[in-house]
């Protein structure tokens, strides 16, 4: 259940700082007994949607500490939502 409660950790995290969370892609262990996660979320949906456009998912990178809190987090990258796998 570990992972259960490192992924409640970040959504509450981003729900209060960020946006909410769409989506965790990835879930690992760092060598420092950490935790390494990779997030989506999706950006300014009430402007995009205001303007008829399509969403933007943002990319996240996220460090969270031995006791499961956030400690950093980065964009790595932001794209369309409908652009899956392409470049913008």
């Amino acid at each position: 259940m570990e992972i259960t409660e490192i992924m409640k950790s970040v959504k509450g995290f981003f729900e209060e700082h960020v946006a909410p969370v769409h989506k965790v892609t990835s879930v690992e262990m760092t060598e420092d007994e950490g935790w390494r996660l990779t997030v989506e979320v999706v950006e300014e949906k009430e402007y995009m949607k205001r303007y008829a456009k399509d969403e933007m998912l943002g990319t996240y990178d996220v460090l969270l500490n031995q006791d499961k809190e956030v400690i950093s987090f980065k964009r790595k990258d932001v794209r369309y939502r409908s652009a899956i796998g392409q470049e913008m």
